[in-house]
């Protein structure tokens, strides 16, 4: 068994974990409290994420584990685990199954595995550097759309745009042929997939985007920060993704031209 091969079995073994805790409390009576950012948290995000970082811990001890509600695990290789245990907090705690669990692995600043898993529908997008993407075992690919006008975009919420952003966007959003709101992570898979064609986002932390970027490029798509620059951790947080690089180069000057 290679490197990669390693990695992958310990993902699938995380999310079986993971997934287990998050059917134990999903639709059940949670306390609910606000982070310092505001975001909501929940008892199931924090045991989700304990759980995943034992499993990860167990098999490779000298790997970095970062999450969203836990303090940075720093190792002694190469290697980085990046957790979000509940993308989609607001869905979780709504009843909504459109929430998912997220994981990116890397090494220094490459992604090498993407995974989003949405532990309700039993439905889970992999991809691997080189190896392309997958939904539930099956070869993925991203849409064929490079019209503009014949794309279907997603965004989770109005309010992950600022006042600037959102003035930017209105142009992109009367060019598209279907704008719709929701999803979180879960747009990220859908365009993996090919169901649409646009993901727009704003205001996001690494952990939210990470595990998108290698699902995302290995289904033929294309995911940048806005300039067009590519993702790293210390990205500011604006996302566009796009299922074909025509499409994504006419999202980014209807993005830009506003302030022309």
């Amino acid at each position: 068994m290679n490197m990669t091969e390693s990695l992958l079995k310990v993902v699938h073994e995380t999310l079986a974990e993971s997934g287990t805790i998050a059917r134990h409390y999903f639709r059940q009576s949670l306390a609910v409290t606000a982070k310092r950012d505001l975001s909501p948290v929940t008892r199931a995000d924090q045991e989700i994420e304990a759980a995943m970082r034992k499993v990860i811990h167990q098999h490779f001890p000298e790997h970095s584990i970062l999450g969203e509600e836990g303090e940075d695990q720093l190792g002694t290789d190469s290697y980085t685990w990046t957790l979000d245990p509940i993308d989609g907090t607001k869905s979780f705690i709504s009843g909504l199954p459109l929430f998912g669990t997220l994981i990116c692995v890397s090494q220094e600043e490459q992604f090498l595995i993407g995974a989003i898993d949405m532990p309700i529908l039993n439905e889970r997008w992999i991809g691997v550097l080189g190896q392309g993407s997958t939904f539930n075992g099956n070869p993925c690919k991203a849409s064929d759309v490079t019209d503009i006008g014949s794309a279907t975009l997603f965004s989770t919420e109005p309010n992950m745009f600022n006042t600037g952003q959102a003035e930017r966007l209105k142009k992109l959003e009367s060019a598209v042929r279907l704008r719709r709101y929701g999803g979180d992570c879960y747009s990220y898979g859908l365009l993996a997939s090919g169901h649409i064609d646009l993901v727009v986002e704003a205001s996001l932390h690494p952990y939210d985007w990470m595990s998108a970027v290698p699902i995302i490029q290995e289904a033929g798509g294309v995911i940048t920060d806005w300039q067009g620059n590519a993702l790293h951790r210390n990205s500011e947080g604006s996302v566009i993704a796009a299922g074909t690089s025509e499409l994504h180069s006419a999202a980014l000057a209807l993005l830009a031209d506003v302030n022309h």
